[in-house]
């Protein structure tokens, strides 16, 4: 049975190099002077370009927003100095192995006191293991929880994200509650990533025979694959009023297109992780709306911050607001917050502060369980011209649902 959100309790080569400080260039070593006191230095490797760009733009924004808003306020308090706070991000452009590279840089070079994380499975990994094994705390989101805890058992990397398990119940329990009129089947197009085989191979399969639908095809893919048009033919011959897809941006959007080329038109489409940014209804316009997908955010969340956080994006870029920039801004403010009240930049007091986390922020309360997770609530979002309404659960609706775009 699920609670309403409000009451819902969550428990290589170089890279460009930003630096974020408070009305400053910023210094360009890890330990510096501003004011007369040593800044804090955070580093963060992020998808900037590559196809993972549209999560990355996102959760650029989203962690710089966090770290102005402490600098504004006179920075962290460090063994009774104030000391400004620095970020230093490296582009990872959407590969591991750069991710891997770019961690080690931080730590070796640009003495980071800390680190955030990438996005997906492969590089929030990448990058948590380097981490991992310099002991330097690490805190990140947009990792799958059972993605994260499969690898192994981490001591100084959390994620502050969504678990696969809820993520997979969505499209059933919005079909349900919407009432929509279906032959109750489902044709799943997954990618072989950590949480796509974990989605669309094992918990959509499994979840759609307990709720009394039929499987019609299941097709996995590489996560590096172009051409669908094998796969959606086969979803269209299966005759499927259903389509489940777990893929990321630019596959999404690729899968979307040649749907409409082939004239396959299901009742609902949800996409996961590859429509939660911007760029997806961007790329496809009007072929965005109608198609769902799981999100931990949205500014009609009563929780401190949820509205004004869209507000500052929306006058800051011009666009309209993306769900990563939401739990990028709480991973960092996470991360500050335990810095604060370490009182210390010691890797072992600030990751022992983490641990005792234990607050509100604009996606819901935080807390951390024994495997260094913390589990967001989630909703159900639909792409209606250009926006995301949330269509599920009842008490948490601020649209109607509508069929997919034909």
């Amino acid at each position: 049975m699920h609670r309403p959100v409000s009451t819902r309790v969550a428990t290589l080569g170089a890279a460009a190099l930003i630096v974020v400080a408070s009305g400053c260039a910023g210094p360009k070593t890890g330990s510096s002077e501003s004011d007369g006191t040593n800044t804090i230095v955070i580093g963060a490797s992020l998808p900037l370009s590559g196809p993972l760009a549209g999560f990355g733009g996102s959760q650029k924004w989203g962690y710089e927003h966090a770290l102005k808003e402490v600098n504004a306020a006179g920075g962290i308090d460090i063994d009774g100095s104030r000391r400004k706070v620095e970020l230093k991000i490296l582009d990872d452009k959407s590969d591991p192995n750069q991710v891997s590279q770019n961690t080690q840089t931080l730590i070796s070079s640009n003495k980071v006191s800390a680190l955030l994380g990438s996005c997906t499975p492969a590089l929030v990994t990448a990058g948590a293991v380097v981490a991992e094994r310099a002991k330097v705390p690490f805190v990140t989101g947009c990792s799958p929880l059972q993605a994260f805890t499969s690898v192994k058992e981490w001591t100084y990397a959390w994620d502050i994200f969504f678990d696969e398990s809820d993520v997979g119940a969505l499209p059933f329990d919005t079909l349900k509650s919407q009432k929509i009129s279906t032959n109750k089947k489902v044709a799943i197009l997954h990618d072989n990533g950590p949480d796509g085989t974990v989605v669309g191979g094992q918990i959509w399969p499994s979840l759609a025979k307990q709720h009394g639908y039929k499987v019609v095809a299941n097709v996995e893919f590489p996560t590096d694959n172009t051409d669908f048009s094998a796969a959606v033919q086969q979803a269209k011959g299966s005759g499927a009023d259903i389509l489940l897809v777990s893929a990321v941006t630019p596959q999404a959007v690729s899968i979307r297109k040649q749907m409409a080329t082939a004239g396959y038109e299901p009742k609902f489409i949800q996409m996961e992780k590859g429509a939660e940014p911007l760029q997806f209804a961007q790329a496809l316009g009007s072929l965005a709306d109608g198609v769902t997908v799981g999100a931990y955010w949205d500014p009609s969340f009563p929780y401190k911050g949820a509205k004004d956080l869209a507000a500052a994006y929306e006058k800051e870029s011009g666009g309209s607001q993306s769900q990563h920039i939401a739990d990028s801004y709480t991973v960092a403010k996470v991360l500050l917050d335990a810095v604060a009240r370490a009182g210390s930049t010691e890797n072992d007091a600030v990751n022992d502060a983490i641990r005792w986390t234990s607050g509100t922020y604009p996606v819901g309360p935080v807390l951390f369980s024994s495997d260094n997770t913390a589990k967001l609530p989630m909703v159900e979002v639909q792409w209606q011209n250009g926006k995301t309404v949330v269509v599920w659960p009842s008490d948490a609706t601020t649209g109607k649902f509508l069929s997919p775009a034909s």
